[in-house]
């Protein structure tokens, strides 16, 4: 690789490392493009050469971890759906857990990630690329059709509402888990991601049961509720 070509590759990765720092500290909409090229000492040119835009680099921050977190989803959703059982909770895990592996690629930190991936699902459809919201799609059918294995009595209406506020669940839990430790005066712990989406795994998992006809026999006891209820209560993030 040219000495030019380099320098490209290095500009575009700061580029992308302050966009990424500023919109999880900030949000998307009160970050200015002279404010990102000036945290990653690069002209405001600079923007437009390697993204075309700064609706292009906000596209290419939210791909970077969304696109590779959804496949995730759906390799662990395919893996439990071939091994034949799942309880709720094994299902929301395939769900919530691939941010967690997702959090130690990251440079960033794991507060600062879990923010921006907050603002980045709490921006709307409108904020989403097109291709995040194909893929957001396929995902609410893959989950529709694995709960509806799980609990038959479960409506596709209810089902798409139950799966709304679980994104919903999950997004205030990462975009606001500062305001919790403000509130409670720090009295709810100061765990990490995957002790936070391990309490968010069981709450999930009770609304979208709640109702429906109880899953078939030795489901719901599996191998997720039995490890994240033997967790010390201290370790929960609320």
């Amino acid at each position: 690789m040219s000495k030019e070509k380099a320098g490209e590759v290095t500009t575009k990765q700061r580029l992308m490392e302050a966009a990424e720092e500023l919109f999880a500290n900030e949000g998307f909409e009160s970050v200015s493009v002279r404010e990102i090229t000036s945290r990653a000492g690069a002209n405001v040119a600079a923007v437009n050469y390697h993204f075309g835009s700064r609706t292009g680099l906000v596209n290419a921050v939210i791909e970077r971890y969304i696109e590779p977190m959804n496949q995730e989803r759906l390799r662990q959703l395919t893996a439990l759906e071939r091994r034949g059982e799942a309880s709720v909770e094994e299902i929301v895990e395939t769900f919530m857990r691939p941010f967690a592996k997702l959090v130690s690629r990251s440079e960033l930190s794991e507060r600062l990630f879990a923010k921006l991936m907050g603002r980045t699902f709490g921006g709307g459809v409108a904020l989403l690329p097109e291709s995040v919201v194909v893929s957001f799609g396929e995902l609410a059918r893959r989950y529709r059709k694995a709960f509806g294995k799980v609990l038959p009595g479960l409506s596709d209406a209810d089902c798409y509402w139950r799966l709304h506020f679980m994104v919903g669940a999950m997004v205030h839990t990462l975009a606001h888990g500062d305001m919790l430790q403000k509130v409670t005066g720090g009295r709810c712990g100061n765990p990490g991601i995957d002790e936070v989406l391990g309490r968010c795994i069981r709450f999930v998992a009770a609304g979208i049961r709640e109702g429906v006809d109880a899953e078939p026999a030795g489901k719901r006891a599996g191998k997720t509720v039995k490890k994240v209820a033997a967790k010390p209560q201290e370790e929960f993030d609320f």
